[in-house]
């Protein structure tokens, strides 16, 4: 399917798995534009109350963009392939659930910023992380430079940014690029773990909390308590808080109308 597979085994959970291993799973222009679409069709689909990003093969979460196939592109066909890939990586970040990005292996270029727009990251003890674009004469353009600000800070931002060093898992989580570290080959495991617990709260309150964390990032205080406001607003209005507040007067589990 174009290196992007969708599975749902959960009811509420869908995973989103890149899926061409024997390129380490590099993201070429039909790759990018299975991915726009798997991410088009979850966000739809209300049933889905978490997202697990995940990738098939043993080396590698991605290793960015298909250079292979770059390399014989000209000029022209590098610049029309850049809608697409924007439309990839927008894909993954303007997802309205949460969600979780389970990383081995790998995740260069694009493939951390893939990683990056996730909203958690958990990582095996396999994992590297790098920005390597300015090495090829490019810069990270998946979201990668703005992603990476917001993330890590500016100082840290540069460091990997502007060096194109790789880090592995426990300077990742020093840096703040990951936000779990798990053994070898646990890393999906757990996302779907994280998806789960996330999947049992209330659909409504989720979402707007996951849209106040991401339209408050670094806007100016005032400004970020107003979007904090509104999403409270959606969340306190619904049928949702009336179930989980009744649910928990009377000590059982809740059932969300939403």
């Amino acid at each position: 399917m174009d290196g992007v597979t969708l599975v749902r085994e959960h009811e509420h959970i869908a995973e989103i798995v890149l899926d061409r291993p024997e390129a380490l799973n590099a993201l070429s222009t039909a790759m990018a534009r299975r991915l726009a679409a798997v991410c088009a069709e979850v966000a739809a689909d209300a049933s889905v109350r978490a997202v697990v990003l995940a990738a098939a093969g043993e080396k590698a979460f991605c290793v960015g963009a298909d250079l292979k196939e770059r390399n014989s592109m000209t000029d022209a066909e590098i610049l029309a392939q850049r809608p697409v890939f924007r439309a990839a990586f927008g894909g993954v970040l303007n997802l309205p659930q949460p969600v979780v990005a389970a990383v081995h292996g790998y995740a260069l270029g694009g493939g951390c910023e893939i990683a990056l727009s996730a909203d958690l990251i958990v990582a095996d003890e396999t994992a590297v992380f790098g920005l390597p674009e300015v090495g090829v004469g490019l810069i990270p353009a998946g979201g990668g430079t703005q992603l990476a600000l917001r993330r890590l800070g500016p100082g840290k931002a540069a460091d990997l940014v502007l060096t194109g060093r790789r880090l592995g898992v426990e300077e990742a989580l020093e840096f703040g690029v990951a936000d779990r570290k798990v053994p070898a080959g646990s890393a999906r495991d757990e996302a779907r773990a994280l998806a789960a617990v996330i999947a049992g709260n209330s659909p409504v309150a989720v979402r707007a909390a996951k849209r106040a964390l991401r339209q408050g990032a670094g806007a100016p205080l005032e400004a970020a308590l107003d979007i904090e406001e509104n999403a409270w607003r959606t969340a306190v209005l619904s049928p949702d808080r009336a179930e989980g507040i009744a649910a928990f007067n009377e000590k059982r589990k809740p059932d969300w109308p939403s």
